[in-house]
């Protein structure tokens, strides 16, 4: 067993209430500007986080190389990695929207694709996994579901910050949306999909040494094993559900249909065959609309042995 975590003291407590105050402060007011003006203005923030975050405009620029090698020229590279950031500029004022201020234009943006697959999922009696990934604004992709009256639940990681971790579950639920603790992962999941609800699942980001190596963009990544063994074990259907931005500042929701599962009794085959379908969900995405993806993050950063 680890050391318990001493207790923050007074003086860290203090910094991160206020801390979450001036995030709640702070997003209440730009989540009244007017929709336009909020977009332009997080395309502008986003650029000027290109240049003054250098240690995450490096991370985007190395995964592009990565990915794209020279197939595409170094202006290129560079071009698509400030857009990556203006789109993550404008995701976070919507988000300032969906959280603090009045969401009916922002719904009223969106359009659909796909959204019988949920009707045949649900069918089975099983509950749904929706699969997805840090693509788009994914915040909005999980607030549409329980908008729309599905029972929508996602595994969340407490903040390191309490007091902000407090605000952004109460703006979370705000939008139907239901928190389902890492540490009671198992048994939250079970008992929502017992209840024929819907688990959110975001499988884009790497999962370490103890994750499983599949392809994503070329390249060998490691991935959580926890969808493919969850859905091996509930049998419940596994439907890709993304959402991307239009070129007139609206989104369009995309349903797939459901990823058929090999199940064949060996247990580790089945969960890397399994992941890697579910990744090539995801990769289809990110190549159809690459600036909408989350280049930012060290998605190779764990190496195969």
């Amino acid at each position: 067993m680890g050391r318990p975590r001493r207790p923050a003291s007074p003086w860290r407590r203090a910094g991160q209430w206020t801390v979450a105050k001036l995030v709640a402060l702070v997003g209440g007011l730009a989540g009244r500007l007017p929709l336009g003006l909020a977009l332009r203005l997080g395309a502008g923030l986003g650029c000027v986080a290109y240049w003054i975050l250098p240690g995450r405009r490096r991370v985007a620029l190395d995964n592009l190389t990565l990915v794209y090698g020279e197939t595409l020229s170094s202006d290129a590279r560079a071009r698509l990695a400030r857009q990556c950031f203006e789109h993550l500029g404008m995701t976070t004022l919507e988000c300032c929207r969906l959280f603090f201020g009045p969401t009916e234009r922002l719904f009223g943006r969106i359009r659909g694709e796909g959204t019988e697959h949920i009707g045949q999922a649900l069918g089975r009696g099983r509950g749904i996994f929706f699969l997805t990934g840090h693509f788009g604004n994914w915040e909005l992709l999980a607030a549409v579901h329980g908008h729309a009256g599905f029972g929508l639940s996602v595994v969340v990681r407490p903040l390191d910050n309490p007091y902000l971790d407090a605000v952004i579950a109460r703006a979370r639920e705000r939008s139907g949306l239901r928190a389902i603790q890492k540490r009671d992962a198992v048994q939250g999941v079970r008992a929502a999909l017992a209840r024929g609800e819907c688990i959110g699942i975001l499988l884009d980001q790497d999962a370490g040494r103890s994750g499983v190596f599949v392809p994503f963009l070329g390249h060998p990544a490691s991935t959580s094993r926890a969808l493919a063994l969850l859905a091996i074990k509930t049998r419940a259907p596994v439907v890709p559900a993304f959402i991307h931005r239009l070129a007139n500042g609206g989104h369009e929701l995309v349903l797939e249909s459901e990823i058929p599962l090999a199940i064949t009794g060996d247990l580790d085959h089945d969960i890397e065959v399994n992941t890697a379908r579910f990744t090539e969900a995801i990769e289809r995405q990110v190549r159809a609309h690459p600036e909408q993806w989350f280049w930012v993050h060290r998605r190779w950063k764990s190496r195969p042995a």
